[in-house]
């Protein structure tokens, strides 16, 4: 964070201090929630938790160097102490936002923000000092995290911003306003909490309203419902995608025998072919995506094509793939899944496996309301009807709607089976795995599949397979 004073930091978010004996010490370190990430110069912001109550760690984060606690209660150490954390918080990010000199770019959709997320700051961390945000953490207090990590030296700040209701993403851009905005996609992922498409039309596109007149909004041409929102914004839209009216665009897309994504890139100030380090074709749209805030922000084709396909996977358990001794690969995409990401996974898993067999290990997605048993159905038909050697669904009743899609689909019923937790799944997998094999697997995060893609891969050629 930028260096500020207790006194500063307590007037900015309207708290008192406590125990505080010199006001004018700084927060030069990180501004953390987890002690365990408390280094000399910290600010640790005391949350209470269903199970957790920050405040209970106070001396343990003074003596580990932490300056002083943003609290909601005297705790007997340095302290801010405030009505609200979170809005103290955000408070605290908006006023450091406001005196950086970065460029803001914040991006929301339904599926693809993290790993776009990943592409623009390894794209942008070549023209100059960026900072993004980790993994996905993306709402009210992860976004405000992040925001606070950014430095004197920092230049574009690379905000990813989740929604589980209208008025959220307007909430996260009151604390830190973009100047760039981008909107991926709007698709089916908590549908079950906004109650149809359009209504996370409506709470995506409060992005691009957030945005100045000098501001630049990012929307994908291949997506009616995101491409309407140019309507809603002042500022200038740049269009992405495959569309030949896209100002950012790809052709000639293909995929290579691994499953990696090439295409000729092409923008307005020249072209350049991409060939990703990534799997699946549906990180086209994501580099695109990457590829317009790139060259809004001044990289040229070249630049932005060699960054691409330098491009690794930043957060983990998103499309992981790892080559076992015995020629066996494992693809884990377990971090979490939803109708458009599950057939994205799909489609590159057929492509990674041509001429091998291949395994899809699924689990629920979660959030889906009453398009549940369709979505899931829809999933287990897509499975077959991609040649996928072997279905396995696994757990309670949407992973039987999986494998009963898959069974209507299927000639002779032998596309799929159900088994009932991963451990099953671990264990069918350890008897009929054989050299050269190809296995996704892929689950709504509640679900846990990641245990099962982990113990194939410690499996190796040798030894027990256990799901941990």
């Amino acid at each position: 964070m930028i260096a500020l004073s207790l006194a500063e930091i307590a007037e900015v978010v309207g708290g008192q201090t406590h125990d505080i004996p010199d006001p004018s010490v700084q927060v030069t370190g990180p501004v953390v929630r987890d002690s365990r990430e408390v280094l000399p110069g910290s600010l640790f912001v005391a949350f209470v938790g269903e199970r957790v109550d920050g405040h209970d760690f106070a001396n343990a984060v003074v003596e580990a160097g932490a300056v002083a606690l943003l609290a909601s209660r005297p705790v007997g150490v340095p302290a801010i102490v405030v009505d609200d954390v979170q809005s103290a918080l955000g408070a605290l990010a908006r006023h450091v936002v406001r005196r950086l000199g970065a460029t803001l770019v914040a991006l929301t959709g339904s599926a693809g923000k993290t790993s776009t997320k990943d592409l623009i700051a390894q794209v942008l961390a070549r023209k100059a000092p960026t900072v993004f945000t980790p993994g996905s953490l993306n709402n009210e207090i992860g976004l405000p995290l992040t925001a606070l990590s950014a430095t004197d030296e920092t230049r574009f700040l690379v905000l990813e911003m989740g929604a589980r209701g209208i008025g959220h993403i307007r909430y996260l851009t009151d604390l830190t306003p973009p100047q760039i905005g981008l909107v991926l996609n709007v698709g089916t992922a908590h549908i079950g909490e906004f109650g149809g498409r359009e209504q996370i039309a409506q709470a995506k596109g409060e992005l691009v309203e957030a945005l100045p007149e000098n501001g630049a909004a990012i929307l994908n041409a291949d997506d009616p419902l995101v491409r309407a929102m140019a309507s809603r914004t002042k500022a200038k839209v740049i269009l992405f995608g495959e569309s030949g009216e896209a100002d950012v665009r790809a052709e000639n897309v293909r995929l290579t025998d691994s499953g990696q994504p090439a295409f000729s890139l092409h923008t307005p100030s020249g072209c350049s072919e991409v060939t990703m380090r990534l799997y699946g074709e549906h990180h086209v749209s994501n580099a695109l995506a990457a590829a317009a805030v790139a060259h809004e922000l001044g990289m040229s084709a070249d630049e932005i094509a060699t960054a691409l396909s330098e491009a690794g996977s930043l957060s983990r358990w998103r499309m992981e793939v790892t080559e076992r001794p015995d020629g066996v690969t494992i693809v884990n995409d377990a971090y979490n899944a939803n109708p458009e990401s599950m057939r994205a996974a799909l489609r590159a898993l057929a492509a990674m496996g041509k001429g091998r067999r291949t395994w899809a290990v699924l689990g629920k997605m979660a959030e889906l309301g009453d398009e549940a048993l369709a979505e899931h159905d829809a999933v287990g038909r897509l499975a077959v009807r991609l040649n996928v050697g072997k279905l396995v669904a696994v757990g309670g009743r949407e992973a039987s709607w999986l494998q009963l899609g898959a069974y209507n689909e299927g000639s002779w019923g032998e596309e799929s089976v159900h088994v009932s937790d991963a451990q099953a799944a671990v264990d069918l997998l350890r008897s009929e795995l054989r050299p050269g094999d190809v296995v996704l697997v892929k689950a709504s995060r509640s679900v846990g599949l990641e245990s099962v893609a982990q113990a194939l891969v410690e499996a190796g050629t040798e030894g027990e397979v256990a799901a941990r």
